[in-house]
């Protein structure tokens, strides 16, 4: 089968984020399909950006043909973002109908965090009688309504909000990363039978073996942390305003005479207002360390004695969550402190951890307290259920193959 994916921010390894594209399609390869990814050329999400040469320039990663359109660069939510999605849109609807770039796809999948590439996914996918997935990554356009404050009379919002319709009652197939969303979708046009729920996951073989290990600064860092006896409570991610990291070092604040090292990992708008405040604070718990490579992350959740894990208080979670960086704690057997109000939990059902409440420093700093009251080996044994949980239920093999499984068995 010929497998078309269309995702804006789609990454690598090389890359960076977004992965998920890039997984399922070396699964599908692996299982004997032909996959092409077509994304822009720059997202704000990659570490590193594809090298372009002209309007469109193919490269193959891995054995995965992907077709880098030419887009503008951008920082930020600006206006320049949206004209990068106008340019995205337009080199879809020029290069989807060119044979040159395109042959016959027998799936095309429109997979970007905003719907409108729907509109050429389907035109590319009547041309071919393709089938035509939507893959649901957030809930657009109510995402930045409700987390941006958007009116829902803003004309982007309104084209937005037309594009999801639109999804809704011309895809053959939707898939949703969040699990709580049957209702919003019948809501808009969705008739459920055409929906199936595939999270978010991680690739096993990147936990097998020995991992690559971790700069000798950090590892420094890390040993001098433990010789002075203190445990770490870890975060790794994006410092963004909705992982609340500023909950996470209110609690630091509260915990200053106990014999924590909180330790941030990673980057994001909001790290030099966070380090500003550990700094005014006099905060010497708190760590930040800048980010590390993808295949690096067994070797620091290694270190971790508590993974931590935040966001807002916000009525979207109402749709369940599904984070990448939770699948990797989980599958680091560390035990996980989660300050969430969502409809789902991962660390609860797999009972890998506990979850507080979010926003609450008081809430935080007592769940890190009731986690340390347990022995060593009791927190190992929870940590290993989450384990466990993602072997079972979330590893790349099995969501490519549910996924597959979702397309074929969908009427046309």
């Amino acid at each position: 089968m010929n497998i078309l994916l269309i995702n804006h921010y789609a990454g690598s390894p090389q890359h960076g984020m977004e992965y998920r594209p890039y997984y399922l399609a070396r699964e599908w390869m692996r299982a004997g399909h032909s996959v092409t990814i077509i994304a822009a050329s720059h997202s704000h999400v990659r570490t590193c950006q594809p090298e372009i040469s002209g309007n469109i320039t193919e490269e193959y990663i891995d054995g995965i043909r992907y077709l880098w359109i030419k887009t503008p660069k951008y920082h930020g939510n600006s206006l320049r973002r949206v004209y990068n999605m106008f340019v995205f849109l337009v080199g879809l609807y020029r290069y989807g109908s060119n044979s040159k770039y395109l042959t016959k796809s027998d799936l095309v999948i429109s997979s970007s965090t905003y719907p409108m590439d729907i509109w050429p996914a389907r035109r590319i996918a009547r041309k071919f009688g393709a089938r035509l997935v939507f893959e649901v990554h957030d809930l657009w356009p109510l995402s930045p309504i409700e987390l941006g404050g958007m009116s829902r009379w803003h004309p982007f919002i309104m084209m937005v909000q037309a594009a999801e319709d639109y999804a809704y009652h011309n895809a053959d197939v939707v898939i949703s990363m969040l699990p709580n969303v049957k209702e919003y979708m019948n809501s808009r046009g969705l008739e459920l039978e055409k929906l199936t729920i595939v999270p978010n996951g991680i690739d096993p073989d990147e936990w097998e073996g020995e991992p690559k290990p971790l700069s000798k600064s950090v590892i420094k860092l890390f040993t001098r942390l433990k010789n002075e006896g203190r445990t770490i409570v870890g975060y790794a991610g994006s410092h963004g305003t909705a992982n609340a990291l500023n909950t996470l070092l209110d609690s630091a604040k509260l915990m200053k005479e106990e014999q924590l090292a909180f330790v941030l990992v990673g980057n994001g708008p909001e790290k030099n207002k966070l380090k500003l405040f550990a700094e005014t604070n006099e905060l010497n718990n708190v760590w930040f360390l800048e980010p590390v490579k993808k295949e690096q992350i067994p070797s620091l959740l290694k270190w971790f004695d508590i993974a931590y894990i935040g966001w807002q208080r916000q009525p979207l979670y109402r749709f369940g969550i599904s984070p990448n960086k939770l699948m990797d704690y989980m599958m680091s057997g560390k035990p996980i402190l989660h300050a969430v109000e969502s409809s789902n939990d991962p660390v609860t059902e797999a009972k890998c951890g506990l979850k507080v409440k979010p926003e609450d420093s008081v809430a935080v700093a007592d769940g890190i307290r009731k986690l340390l009251a347990k022995s060593e080996s009791e927190r190992e044994k929870i940590g290993f259920k989450g384990h466990e949980f993602v072997l079972k239920n979330h590893t790349y093999p099995v969501l490519a193959r549910k996924f597959l499984d979702a397309c074929r068995l969908t009427a046309i």
